[in-house]
C-alpha cells in the first residue's frame, strides 16, 4: 500500500491535464448559456463565480432535474435558481484517493480545487479514474520487469 507521500495529489492531478482551463459562469446567467457552454467545451460541469468567489456548481445533472423534469425554460431560469450550493471543494494538497472517497460519498463527480481561497482548478472523476489507470499502468510494467528479470 503507498504511503501518502507516493500517492498523487491534486496539484500533480491539475499540472498533467492538457488543458488547465476552468469554465465558470456566473449566477445570473441564463441557464440556457451555461448548458451551451457545456456542450461547446464538451463538459458536465461550470464553476459559478460571483466575481472570483466560488458561489455554485451547475452541472448537466441540475439541469436534467430541475429543468427538464420540472418544465422550467432554460432561456428564462437564472443559473442561482438551480445550481448547487453551498460548494464541496477540494485542496490542492489532498490525494486522489481522499477525492475519490468525498466523490463517493457525497455522489458528486466534480470538485473545485481552491488554494488560499482561490480557484485553481477542477477535478473529476474522469481526471481521478485517469490517474488510477495510469498508476496501475506503472505498477503492472514495474512487476512484468521483476517477472522477467529485465532492468528498467
Amino acid at each position: 500500500m503507498p504511503t501518502p507521500s507516493e500517492m498523487t495529489i491534486l496539484a500533480q492531478i491539475l499540472k498533467s491535464k492538457p488543458d488547465h482551463t476552468v469554465y465558470t459562469i456566473t449566477p445570473s446567467a441564463l441557464v440556457f448559456d451555461a448548458v451551451k457552454l457545456m456542450a461547446e467545451k464538451n463538459i458536465g460541469a461550470l464553476v459559478v463565480l460571483e466575481g472570483e468567489e466560488v458561489v455554485g456548481m451547475i452541472t448537466e445533472r441540475e439541469y436534467a432535474r430541475t429543468i427538464v423534469l420540472m418544465a422550467r425554460s432554460s432561456k428564462t431560469t437564472a443559473v442561482r435558481d438551480i445550481m448547487t450550493t453551498p460548494v464541496m471543494y477540494v485542496l490542492p494538497n489532498q490525494t486522489s484517493e481522499e477525492c475519490m472517497a468525498l466523490m463517493t460519498e457525497h455522489r458528486l463527480r466534480h470538485f473545485p480545487v481552491i488554494d488560499k481561497g482561490k480557484l485553481i482548478g477542477l477535478i473529476s472523476i474522469g481526471d481521478l479514474i485517469k490517474d488510477v489507470n495510469s498508476e496501475h499502468k506503472f505498477i503492472i510494467e514495474q512487476l512484468e520487469h521483476y517477472i522477467t528479470g529485465e532492468r528498467g
